[in-house]
């Protein structure tokens, strides 16, 4: 991770917090007492993880950890007094939001850290493999669509198209993709 925005309303937390991660080597640490500069910093930049030490100057935090949740693809730990955890737990848990309870031990705190992490580069593992089937079922879309091309113009038999794509493919030494956007390009109307 390269980025944290912390957003508490004492200054004291802040440090507290910025001298926890100050051990995993952070490359920016912003600080924000407010929600409305907590949504300000999440508008202009981009972090990694964004921890929220409840209540804040302006609000409580709750709605803040939902915005961010919905805008940006950071990790999000909120911090909320022991008595509010379960309560604040079942209004920010559907949006990803990780609720510790204070106070909250160094140790603790690491953990959560590393599972915010954790989280988030699977998150960004799965977000890869989505787009590469996204690919895959474009290009299958166009083959298929030249395929009916083929069939349509020159009469020919499903068999037939799929092997005079792989073929062109083949001799042209270029993907079936760029085989098949060429024969869309050439007789589709």
């Amino acid at each position: 991770m390269d980025s944290v925005l912390i957003a508490s309303n004492t200054p004291e937390t802040m440090g507290i917090i910025s001298s926890l991660l100050q051990s995993r080597s952070f490359d920016r640490i912003v600080t924000s007492q407010s929600g409305s500069q907590a949504r300000r910093d999440i508008m202009e930049s981009d972090f990694d993880l964004i921890i929220i030490d409840t209540p804040l100057t302006d609000e409580f935090g709750d709605d803040f950890s939902i915005h961010a949740a919905e805008h940006s693809t950071a990790g999000i730990i909120l911090i909320v007094d022991s008595n509010h955890l379960y309560d604040v737990s079942d209004i920010v848990e559907d949006s990803g939001v990780f609720v510790l309870p204070k106070p909250v031990s160094p140790e603790y705190f690491y953990q959560a850290a590393k599972l915010m992490e954790s989280c988030r580069k699977r998150v960004f593992y799965l977000e890869n493999q989505n787009q590469k089937l996204q690919h895959q079922i474009q290009e299958i879309r166009t083959v298929d669509r030249a395929k009916l091309v083929l069939i349509q113009v020159l009469n020919m038999t499903e068999a037939q198209a799929h092997k005079y794509i792989e073929r062109q493919a083949m001799d042209l030494r270029q993907s079936k993709l760029q085989t098949a956007e060429n024969i869309l390009r050439t007789y589709e109307i």
